[in-house]
């Protein structure tokens, strides 16, 4: 009924806009057709010097009611630069799209159409072209010149000091492994991947996975101003290592090993304090469509100190160890082997 109700009203509002354009045009006929333009041209250029400063003032206006609200400061160094180069593209691009648009508005007033004033048919200025596409590219290629270098950054060799993380993304989660004691990250053959004992198809003719983990529940842990490289990779899909707080991105690809490095800047506890939010967490997403589970493939990154990194590493079985373990007996398993012993004790009394 209420569908019915909303198209009768759409077609009632159809009905009086063109009872209102019918009746426009009976006035035109009744009036002078030109006084009736020169009027009509007028109102539009008033109309679009209002909506000019209207949509300035809007646009100010959403700066100032999200300033701050979005996403709080980089949470890593390098991500600070990056930060810096969205800054710098939109203040460009801020005044390019000011000064283009009041010249756009200004000439649509400024030149209305009236009868004393005729179109005039300007082809082609060769100094014209020169300028409006040299200018832009000039400062296009400085504004990619500052992303290359910010991505050579990130994508260069790691410091010696690095703590080394491997993150492998599967339908729909991230596997997060870490080296042992010994630093180094044994090798790795799709060949041996096994949901059940062998998630990320180590090799164990290689020693380096001995000693190796594989966080169970997907934290990617990382140390307060200490260098982390992550070594990415896939193992289905194309994925995407995706970490907003700290302005980094990279993606994960089947068969292709990517890298990048950065320092982050504060500990979890720290962001928690200085955003004043409690619940607040560092996140490990997939931002490349991965398939219909894609929005469920999020992850938590714990930032510690190095004191909080050892202990919480020293509490961490290898997957090794984890996947060889025996089992352990089942409930009831030890009262069936005692059985036959009290049997035997009453036998003998």
């Amino acid at each position: 009924m209420s569908g019915f109700i909303t198209l009768v009203l759409i077609i009632l509002v159809f009905i009086i806009i063109y009872q209102i354009g019918k009746a426009g045009e009976y006035a035109s006929m009744l009036r002078e057709e030109t006084k009736v333009k020169e009027q009509t041209n007028k109102t539009i250029a008033w109309l679009l010097v209002a909506f000019f400063f209207l949509g300035m003032y809007g646009i100010w206006k959403c700066n100032q009611l999200f300033d701050g609200k979005m996403l709080p400061p980089s949470a890593s160094e390098q991500g600070v630069n990056y930060d810096s180069m969205f800054m710098y593209t939109l203040i460009v691009t801020g005044i390019v799209f000011f000064a283009t648009q009041a010249v756009l508005f200004w000439f649509a007033f400024r030149y209305q159409s009236t009868e004393k004033r005729t179109a005039f048919f300007y082809p082609h200025n060769n100094k014209l072209e020169i300028i409006w596409t040299t200018i832009p590219a000039i400062a296009m290629a400085a504004l990619v010149a500052v992303g290359l270098r910010n991505w050579l950054n990130v994508t260069s060799e790691a410091p010696k000091n690095a703590n080394i993380v491997e993150v492998v993304g599967k339908q729909f989660n991230w596997l997060i492994r870490y080296p042992g004691k010994d630093g180094v990250l044994g090798k790795r053959d799709f060949r041996k991947i096994n949901d059940a004992n062998n998630v990320m198809g180590l090799d164990w003719n290689d020693k380096d996975n001995m000693d190796d983990i594989i966080a169970q529940n997907g934290e990617l842990h990382l140390v307060v101003n200490k260098p982390v490289k992550l070594i990415i990779g896939s193992r289905d899909v194309i994925h995407d290592v995706g970490l907003p707080h700290f302005r980094m991105k990279m993606d994960a690809v089947p068969g292709i090993v990517t890298t990048m490095w950065f320092t982050p800047r504060f500990t979890t506890k720290q962001m928690k304090e200085m955003t004043k939010n409690p619940d607040f967490v560092y996140e490990i997403s997939c931002d490349q469509m991965c398939g219909k589970g894609h929005y469920s493939m999020r992850g938590t990154v714990i930032v510690q100190t190095q004191a909080e990194y050892d202990a919480w590493l020293l509490m961490q079985q290898s997957y090794y160890a984890t996947t060889t373990a025996p089992a352990a007996p089942a409930a009831g398993a030890e009262q069936k082997e005692q059985k036959p012993d009290s049997v035997k004790a009453v036998t003998m009394k």
